[in-house]
C-alpha cells in the first residue's frame, strides 16, 4: 500500500498546486501561450466530466467518485500481491479522481489548464486518470490474472 499512497499523494499535491497556480496567477489573464497555436495554458472552469459531458451534475459527480474511488482503495487494500503496473494504474486513477473530486467540492467545478488546442483543455488530475486507465488496461489485455506470474 505504500506505493500506492505515495502515487496517490502525490498526484493530489500537484494537481492542487497546478489548480493554485492557476486560480491566483492564470486567472487573470485567461491564457499565456507557451507554443503559439500549439500549446497555450489557459485557464477552464469546468462544471462537467470529460469533454464537458454531463454540465452541471456536480451532487452526481461527487457522489459516484466519492463511492468509485472507495471502491478502488478497497481492492487495492484487498489485492496486496498484484502486478506493480496495475497497482500503479489504480493509484493513478485513485489520485486523478481526488484531485478533480475536491474541486468540485470546494468550487463546484475543476479547474483545467493545460490547453493543446486540438484537445480539450485538462489538468494533472486527469493526466492521472487518463496514464492510469492506459496502465490497468494493458494489464487486463495483456495478463489472465491481476497477480503477477510465478517465476
Amino acid at each position: 500500500m505504500m506505493i500506492s499512497a505515495i502515487i496517490i499523494i502525490s498526484v493530489i499535491i500537484l494537481d492542487l498546486i497546478t489548480k493554485y497556480w492557476a486560480i491566483n496567477q492564470l486567472q487573470p489573464v485567461g491564457s499565456i501561450p507557451v507554443i503559439e497555436n500549439i500549446f497555450h495554458l489557459t485557464y477552464v472552469e469546468n462544471r462537467g466530466a470529460a469533454f464537458g459531458m454531463l454540465q452541471n451534475q456536480r451532487l452526481f459527480f461527487i457522489i459516484m467518485t466519492t463511492a468509485i474511488t472507495l471502491g478502488v482503495i478497497i481492492f487495492i487494500l484487498k489485492n496486496k500481491n498484484m502486478h506493480l503496473l496495475l497497482k500503479i494504474g489504480l493509484s493513478l486513477v485513485v489520485g486523478g479522481a481526488i484531485g478533480n473530486l475536491i474541486d468540485r467540492i470546494r468550487y463546484g467545478y475543476v479547474v483545467d489548464l493545460f490547453d493543446f488546442r486540438i484537445w480539450p483543455v485538462f489538468n494533472i488530475a486527469d493526466c492521472g486518470v487518463v496514464v492510469g486507465a492506459l496502465l490497468i488496461s494493458y494489464i487486463i489485455l495483456k495478463y489472465d490474472s491481476i497477480k503477477p506470474e510465478e517465476s
